[in-house]
């Protein structure tokens, strides 16, 4: 009598994957489907003695582009353990989507003698036909992904062209809501404060600590999912990603081509275009400003409205003769024929500023006008102010409630003592720090309201200016200039030149020229 041949057992370990989290909360999704009918499939192969693995090897809600899944992990480790003898996938696609990646799977395949079988294909790599077939709808299965990606790209391109918001990080100032970009209306002035200090200081790492006196952070945002992200403090680079972000002036950037965007725009143009110009100097220049060896007046100050970059105070020596300019840096890199007045002459030039700020000393209609300019400056760094404030008050009585529950949670011994005492800590050193900026705000706001400027102020502090001006030496001229000359912008093609003061810098100046004269 023949003796039964002994069938041998096939264990077969059955993968799903969904490259999306979506639905995976339901009670039967999409996973539990495909090993449904990866076991029935497992079921109808019982004569030849397979069977099913208990182990779940589920991957929800990653793609099939990589290979780093925790699920295909734990798989790899155990065919290599020697405890699986077949994978059973609904697809191949559930695998991978990747040739390359598929190929390396199946060589780790075959390494440990494990074969592949998909459900709903003719595929069984036990065979030559099955591997033929494997690698022929694989392929169609990476041209389908690489399609979809493209079509995605394609689609994320033709929103930002049209300037629509296309996900990502907000960024300070703005929220997303119903997927546009709208303004945050206590961040926005925050922003242009941040704008309008490093015009006036010229230095990422004197601003980025300024922000960091203040308690300012970047963005605080919540995830559709309702995870929170924390925005930390300024920090160089932090500082220079938001000043060079077109998002602010109302654009979107995609690929290096910059599009009008559907938000608005909550930074001047002329500010950000200010700041850009800064950057682009501070970064050809380096770290360290370079030396003013020939006495540039306006250095600094100068900006071309053609081009919208900075003139640099340069000079030519002919013989013994010095002859000082200042020259339009974007000229200076793109060729003299790309700006209608690439250099000017710098004594011509700060004469001419000099005059108008004469001028303005006897023309009532050009003091109106100057005052208007200047109170709108203060009008803005007020708001500014007050945003700063009210965003404080909110983090000191959210710190100050935190510690007084810890304090309660401690009274009724529902915490130990050593469990909260280095967070009380850190909040009292918040609350301390939060106070002592605050208390910075009131001061700042009292001198601001302090030196408001008035038409007395302006008339008498710029009739000041012609009798004193040639009398003095060429450091209290250029520290004169400094107080009230903010920017200084010339506008080539029409040949006009645009004098900003600072909107305190006059009533500063009333006292420096008054000691200059008595002295």
């Amino acid at each position: 009598m023949i003796a039964p041949v002994k069938t041998r057992t096939v264990r077969c370990a059955a993968y799903t994957r969904k490259s999306t989290e979506e639905g995976l909360q339901q009670e039967f999704n999409t996973l539990d489907a495909q090993r449904e009918a990866c076991e029935a499939y497992v079921t109808s192969q019982k004569a030849e003695g397979w069977v099913c693995l208990p182990e779940h090897y589920d991957d929800g809600g990653f793609s099939g582009g990589t290979l780093e899944r925790p699920a295909l992990d734990r798989l790899l480790n155990d065919i290599a353990a020697g405890q699986v003898d077949c994978v059973v996938v609904y697809k191949v696609d559930r695998l991978s989507r990747s040739l390359l990646d598929f190929s390396r799977l199946v060589e780790v395949f075959d390494a440990h003698g494990v074969s592949f079988v998909s459900v709903t294909q003719p595929i069984n790599t036990a065979d030559s036909t099955g591997r033929l077939m494997l690698n022929i709808l694989l392929s169609f299965a990476q041209f389908e992904r690489e399609t979809i990606a493209d079509r995605t790209r394609d689609k994320m391109s033709a929103a930002r062209r049209r300037g629509k918001w296309t996900g990502g990080i907000p960024v300070l100032g703005y929220d997303v809501d119903e997927k546009k970009l709208v303004v945050n209306a206590d961040e926005a002035p925050m922003v242009r404060e941040m704008f309008r200090l490093y015009a006036a200081q010229k230095s990422l790492s004197k601003v980025a600590t300024e922000l960091q006196r203040r308690s300012w952070t970047t963005k605080s945002w919540v995830t559709r999912k309702g995870k929170a992200h924390t925005g930390g403090p300024f920090t160089k680079s932090t500082l220079a990603r938001h000043l060079g972000n077109v998002t602010y002036i109302g654009m979107v950037n995609h690929k290096g081509q910059v599009y009008p965007g559907e938000h608005e725009g909550i930074v001047p143009k002329r500010l950000f275009d200010e700041v850009q110009a800064l950057l682009a100097e501070n970064l050809n220049t380096g770290r360290h400003k370079a030396r003013n060896k020939y006495g540039a007046l306006l250095r600094g100050r100068v900006r071309c409205q053609s081009c919208g970059t900075a003139y640099v105070a340069t000079a030519a020596r002919k013989g013994n003769t010095v002859y000082r300019y200042y020259t339009c840096s974007g000229a200076q890199k793109n060729g003299w024929h790309t700006c209608p007045r690439p250099s000017l002459p710098a004594q011509k030039l700060e004469q001419l500023v000099v005059d108008q700020i004469r001028g303005i000393g006897t023309d009532p209609k050009l003091q109106a006008e100057t005052l208007r300019q200047v109170r709108r400056t203060a009008k803005e760094q007020a708001t500014a102010l007050a945003a700063e404030e009210k965003s404080l008050r909110k983090k000191l009585d959210a710190a100050k409630a935190e510690e007084a529950g810890l304090v309660k949670a401690l009274g009724r011994g529902e915490v130990a003592a050593g469990a909260v005492s280095l967070r009380l800590a850190q909040l009292e050193d918040e609350a301390s720090r939060l106070a002592t900026r605050l208390a910075e705000i009131a001061q700042e706001r009292a001198a601001a309201a302090d030196a408001a400027l008035c038409q007395e102020d302006l008339t008498a502090a710029l009739g000041l200016f012609d009798p004193v001006w040639d009398a003095l030496y060429p450091a209290e001229r250029a520290r004169i200039i400094e107080l009230l000359v903010e920017r200084v912008e010339v506008d080539g093609e029409a040949g006009t030149l645009g004098v900003t003061f600072h909107p305190t810098g006059i009533v500063s100046f009333r006292p420096i020229v008054c000691h200059s004269f008595a002295s």
